[in-house]
């Protein structure tokens, strides 16, 4: 793992001397959710934040909403997106047009922020020499019931971010360095987001992980973004699309064959996913893998049980599914 030195660190992002809070870009990247997207926005201009802030709704593969423009007290621009279709490519023509912020942060459209979250986030990244990246906690609302998930901690490294079954921060609570984005990993920045990964997924991770390669990502532990979960909370489940996505982030990230317990639960997450898809031989395959690696792999037993048939495939999802 490369680690820029300091030097080089601060020539990438200098440390601001003066005092004056930092512009932040706020990127929802949204499609077909009219109701939650104005939800989302309201909360974002609602934010206690002393500094300049500015909206940036890109609209994916629908119509825009132009009138969204004049729907707060904070400066609103409504755009298409003009690049890969998708999450990524939306977020990233976000990115390029916050031309005047300093920090981007990110918010899903079907998420909602709590008002004191990039006062707190931003004042995290300032006291913190060289931060380039923050996260925080979340909140979700599900069925009626609030439950806060936790961290337990102030920074978020490469480690834990490998680790066997991490809980990945959730991308609304994102603020990066605008420059750090716009900088090519190998120029010394973490680069934009990932707009080939497979069926769209895995690319908040990819994005977590090469930030973490040059500086500890500084965490807010408070329930500063409230997710609903619900029907649309979460992308249709394709195994061969997960399977593949999965195997995009080991080609991308060697940390992972550099840590057995890491590549014991991506390789259980494999078998699993093949199990599920009903593809008993790459399953199997995958569980061998994972458990030479770590007999105690849970996720690599279960797809041994599921792919022997000792178990239905709907026990299997219910496993590896998201859940609230």
């Amino acid at each position: 793992m490369r680690v820029l030195d300091a030097p080089a660190r601060s020539r990438l992002i200098p440390v601001p001397r003066r005092l004056a809070w930092p512009s932040v870009g706020v990127v929802i990247a949204t499609r077909n959710r009219p109701n939650l997207l104005r939800r989302a926005i309201e909360s974002v201009c609602l934010q206690d934040y002393p500094g300049p802030l500015r909206v940036v709704v890109v609209f994916d593969r629908t119509e825009p909403d132009w009138g969204l423009a004049c729907s707060g007290d904070r400066p609103v621009l409504v755009m298409e997106n003009w690049r890969t279709p998708g999450g990524a490519g939306s977020r990233n023509c976000g990115i390029i047009a916050t031309d005047d912020c300093a920090l981007v942060a990110f918010c899903h459209d079907d998420d909602t922020w709590s008002g004191t979250k990039l006062t707190a986030q931003v004042s995290a990244m300032r006291a913190s020499r060289g931060a380039l990246f923050a996260t925080c906690a979340i909140e979700i609302e599900y069925d009626g019931r609030r439950t806060a998930r936790l961290a337990g901690t102030s920074e978020v490294d490469i480690d834990e971010l490998t680790g066997a079954q991490a809980r990945l921060p959730r991308s609304s609570g994102f603020v990066v360095r605008r420059d750090a984005l716009l900088t090519d990993s190998t120029a010394g920045g973490i680069g934009l987001i990932a707009e080939d990964a497979p069926g769209s997924r895995q690319e908040d991770w990819d994005l977590l992980l090469r930030a973490a390669r040059l500086r500890p990502i500084m965490h807010v532990d408070a329930p500063l973004v409230r997710v609903l979960w619900g029907r649309d909370s979460i992308a249709p489940l394709d195994p061969a699309a997960q399977v593949s996505a999965l195997r995009w982030m080991m080609a991308r990230h060697p940390e992972f064959g550099g840590c057995r317990s890491a590549a014991a639960s991506l390789y259980g997450e494999i078998a699993c996913w093949e199990a599920a898809s009903g593809n008993r031989a790459a399953a199997w395959s995958w569980a061998r893998a994972a458990l030479r690696r770590d007999w105690r792999e849970k996720l690599a037993l279960f797809a041994v049980a599921a792919a022997a048939g000792v178990v239905h495939t709907d026990w299997l999802w219910a496993r590896i599914a998201p859940s609230p």
